[in-house]
């Protein structure tokens, strides 16, 4: 399972990249291979102000419906819309075009790791 060393990680599974002031979301590889073939994804409105854990939207795939959450507290700046059309993005790129939302940070993810982290994380919980 690939967990690119650039990003950082949550323990529910989405990941950041930092992107000039803002920061993208999206969910792991993990994440993805778990929910299964994503049908619909319902993102969160832009402008949208939210706390660091707040839930942001959800995945629905063929297996469940799950939550995502805020890694970051900050402002929602941009959505992919794409997804909308396209749900699988999640499925065949999770890392990039399957990206779910932009963040503006109010402030520093504290229950971030990093990619090392992230991965100890997986085996410790027997993933």
């Amino acid at each position: 399972m690939s967990v690119p060393s650039d990003l950082r990680y949550t323990r529910t599974h989405e990941w950041v990249r930092e992107e000039g002031d803002a920061v993208i979301v999206g969910i792991t590889h993990y994440a993805q291979e778990q929910l299964g073939e994503v049908v619909y994804v319902e993102l969160p409105e832009v402008g949208r102000t939210l706390e660091e854990g707040e839930e942001l939207g959800t995945l629905e795939s063929v297996k469940a419906v799950s939550e995502f959450f805020a890694p970051v507290a900050g402002e929602v700046v941009a959505v992919n819309e794409r997804l909308v059309d396209e749900p699988q993005l999640v499925n065949d790129d999770p890392y990039g075009e399957g990206w779910l939302v932009k963040i503006a940070p109010s402030g520093e993810g504290a229950g971030l790791m990093d990619a090392e982290a992230y991965e100890a994380f997986l085996a410790e919980e027997g993933h």
